[in-house]
């Protein structure tokens, strides 16, 4: 019997959200990708049905209401997820979703999660890069993981365009002949691998014991990296942290956009094939790579089911 197949991080705009951005990302510029991601609908899915993909867990393309202030993120945010809802239920199955939150203030995103969850049945959230330039690691950040680990739900943490200081010190010399290494090429890996570092040196998993977190694109790096990070903070000088098991006890990872076998077997290895759930990153990525190349992963027919489904199953109580 073939698998059931979920992918977890495929992307929409909200036309109302999206109003707001101060930067013209890729959809500005692309017809066919700016026609996918405000479709959430009958052209999505043909295109799910064309490669057997049964559900796409929805979330809001980045930066999403990372960027709003304090005091207008919390009503964009509510009302995006209210039409993200209907999307859903108009979906008869074939879409769940990730809450949009208003970061920027911290006690109405943690009010907000919950209400997505506990109301509109939501799965989680999604948190863009930084918040008005800053990291989530950040202490006034905590009452969103409180909350999330009290709901027992995931929050994703997914890349946006770096801080304008990297850009202009990293990337810059690049962006004209090469504008990918800002975002997926690099930039993107860089910035998330770097918050992903600081939740778990921030402390937060002692006070959230049970808190859940998603890193897409095979973990933006890390688990090649855990065990080098691991030995070069247990050096001398060094506050005791047992960061590589801190993160595989609290992190899962999705294919999102990343897919390479050697990396895909790097991970297994590294975080437990229970850790890992397929994603494509639709439509940024389209879909029939990803499925196509789980197709020939050399994992037996049960590791293969847990990625394709079960994992995100048990994670998101699907």
């Amino acid at each position: 019997m073939k698998p059931q197949v979920i992918a977890l991080e495929e992307h929409y705009l909200d036309p109302e959200v999206a109003r707001h951005f101060n930067e013209a990302g890729p959809e500005a510029r692309d017809a066919q990708l700016r026609e996918r991601l405000h479709d959430v609908g009958e052209l999505r899915i043909r295109e799910m049905d064309e490669v057997g993909i049964d559900i796409q867990v929805l979330s809001h393309s980045a930066p999403a209401t990372q960027r709003f202030d304090a005091e207008t993120a919390p009503a964009i945010a509510r009302a995006a997820n209210d039409r993200l809802r209907e999307r859903v239920r108009a979906s008869n199955g074939r879409f769940e979703a990730f809450a949009a939150l208003p970061t920027a203030n911290p006690r109405a995103a943690a009010d907000e999660l919950e209400r997505a969850v506990t109301k509109l049945g939501f799965k989680g959230a999604m948190i863009h890069g930084l918040t008005n330039g800053h990291f989530i690691d950040e202490r006034q950040f905590w009452p969103i993981f409180e909350r999330a680990k009290a709901l027992d739900v995931p929050i994703y943490i997914h890349p946006a365009v770096p801080h304008p200081a990297v850009v202009e010190a990293y990337y810059r010399d690049y962006l004209k002949e090469f504008p990918g290494l800002l975002t997926a090429a690099w930039g993107f890996t860089v910035e998330t691998a770097t918050q992903g570092i600081r939740l778990v040196l921030s402390g937060i998993f002692d006070a959230y014991p049970g808190l859940k977190i998603i890193m897409g694109h095979l973990g933006e790096s890390l688990p090649f990296s855990l065990w080098r990070i691991d030995m070069a903070l247990g050096r001398q000088g060094n506050r005791k942290s047992a960061f590589r098991d801190t993160f595989r006890s609290h992190f899962w990872i999705t294919t999102s956009g990343n897919f390479s076998t050697p990396a895909l077997l790097c991970s297994v290895m590294e975080m437990g094939v229970d850790r890992i759930l397929f994603s494509v990153d639709y439509p940024f990525v389209p879909n029939p790579p990803g499925v196509q190349w789980m197709a020939h992963v050399p994992l037996g027919p049960e590791d293969r089911e847990k990625m394709l489904s079960g994992n995100a199953k048990r994670l998101l109580k699907l």
